[in-house]
């Protein structure tokens, strides 16, 4: 089953993740309608900034098994099995944000939502684009990223690759292997930023 997978060494911050995330769950599926709905699409994707003003694509993990799912009262937060992939009934969400305490990866968030009775504030996160998935798309964020932050693959190919990439970084023919000389030159400027300021 494929998986979103999160390279955070290539993330350039420009939350474009953010805006189809928005895009995708709205009513419309367009940015320039999406803008106007009410409520307003909000991202399941949160772009958060490091050390050195470097960007992290946060998102939810589908944890199994996932402490937000233990964690609700209610039992809104079910898994669906052919998606592998944690889902929250806005139906059955009591607000009460036992699942945002348990989840070690902060990526529930609270407000109104399309999916949701009017003017009621419940749990939202990630759903992987199961609508979409469903199309034979992939999903929102991994479409828009340009800098590859974001993959859609199978965690066996994700593995395989990290693993080639530390076997290769160690070889003494190679070198340390660079992902992009632009990420490494954007990265540096950065810490210079900080250091400059830190003086």
């Amino acid at each position: 089953m494929k998986k979103v997978v999160v390279h955070p060494e290539r993330c350039v911050g420009c939350m474009q993740c953010m805006v189809a995330c928005a895009t995708a769950h709205s009513r419309s599926g367009n940015l320039f309608s999406a803008i106007c709905e009410v409520p307003l699409p909000k991202p399941r994707v949160h772009v958060g900034v490091g050390l050195y003003g470097e960007g992290f694509p946060n998102r939810c993990r589908h944890c199994d098994p996932a402490p937000c799912m233990l964690a609700c009262l209610p039992g809104a937060i079910y898994r669906n099995a052919e998606f592998e992939t944690v889902m929250i009934d806005s139906d059955k969400c009591i607000n009460c944000a036992s699942c945002a305490m348990a989840c070690p990866f902060g990526v529930i968030r609270y407000h109104e939502d399309m999916h949701a009775p009017p003017k009621q504030v419940v749990a939202v996160k990630c759903d992987n684009c199961i609508d979409r998935q469903a199309k034979g798309l992939v999903p929102a964020c991994v479409e828009a990223c340009k800098s590859s932050a974001l993959t859609f693959e199978t965690t066996s190919d994700a593995l395989k690759r990290k693993t080639n990439e530390v076997a290769r970084s160690v070889s003494i023919e190679t070198g340390k292997i660079v992902v992009a000389p632009g990420f490494n030159l954007l990265n540096a400027a950065k810490k210079a930023q900080i250091n400059l300021k830190a003086m």
